[in-house]
């Protein structure tokens, strides 16, 4: 379920309102384990798809896209969800 959820910043074209919504219930189905919930739980389901979309509208429109912040990292929506790329140390600090 996880390789659904895609990229959505991009620099060349905006994002749409279908795109945030499936990625927010792509994240909210895979949090929940539910893929279509229950009667009992569609009240709370369908709170955090519309929250989860907000937020997301909220950090796309918060970003900053600059010369050196500009760059899109790279797609990692075709990774298995227990697949993640290499990362670097993050420098020590002084004590």
């Amino acid at each position: 379920m996880c390789r659904s959820i895609k990229t959505l910043r991009k620099i060349d074209q905006p994002v749409t309102e279908a795109e945030i919504e499936a990625a927010a219930l792509q994240f909210v189905r895979k949090v929940s384990g539910y893929r279509a919930p229950s009667q009992a739980n569609r009240a709370a389901f369908d709170r955090a798809v519309a929250e989860v979309a907000a937020a997301t509208r909220e950090l796309l429109d918060g970003l900053v896209v600059g010369k050196q912040t500009g760059q899109v990292s790279k797609d990692l929506s075709g990774l298995p969800c227990s697949q993640t790329p290499p990362q670097s140390s993050p420098p020590s600090l002084p004590l």
